[in-house]
């Protein structure tokens, strides 16, 4: 899949774990890596946003918004990819799986953007594939109006929402949103060994 470039959104504040999420360790890995190593499977190249990395495997790049949430990362992913699409997935989701990322490419036609839907109803933004035109000048036109919403972006593009019950087939579908946001989240995916 050499027409998707991959993100990984690391910039953010990390307020409620009290330290960085992407260099949380699982499994002998940071979070960071251990996404890094699953995008690399069907992208062409992965980048982390809004911090540098270690890895020489990896790029990275600062936000063009600093402070402007997620939706800034996302833009700032848009603005520096050279392919058709970018997949964006947040640091703080340790268990996606690249049969997770093929099925969202594999819906891509005549589509703006392909969003998965957790088991709760919600959209995962900060895991979906968005076309670079038209999503880049439309997140543009978004902070422009003040929006830090990566779903006011979702809302303005012709958007594929994949349903749950779509995914339900691949492996580690129950652990591909679990958001390691807080120190007894960590606590709870390193006690139980979480991994897919």
């Amino acid at each position: 899949m050499e027409s998707i470039e991959a993100f990984i959104l690391a910039g953010g504040a990390s307020s409620r774990m009290g330290t960085d999420k992407s260099r949380l360790f699982l499994d002998g890995q940071t979070f960071s890596q251990r996404i890094a190593n699953t995008l690399l499977e069907i992208a062409s190249e992965v980048t982390i946003v809004g911090q540098g990395s270690e890895d020489p495997r990896l790029r990275s790049i600062s936000d063009v918004y600093p402070q402007w949430g997620a939706l800034g990362g996302v833009h700032a992913a848009l603005a520096v990819a050279r392919t058709e699409w970018a997949l964006v997935v947040a640091c703080d989701l340790p268990f996606v799986t690249a049969d997770l990322f093929r099925r969202l490419a594999a819906l891509r036609e005549n589509h703006d953007a392909v969003v998965p839907i957790q088991q709760d109803g919600r959209p995962q933004p900060l895991c979906s594939l968005y076309r670079i035109d038209p999503c880049l000048g439309q997140a543009q036109e978004l902070i422009i109006a003040g929006k830090r919403r990566p779903l006011d972006l979702l809302e303005s593009v012709k958007t594929c929402w994949l349903p749950f019950a779509d995914l339900e087939n691949l492996d580690g579908v129950e652990k591909f949103f679990l958001n390691i946001n807080t120190p007894e989240d960590y606590d709870e995916a390193t006690r139980k060994g979480q991994v897919p």
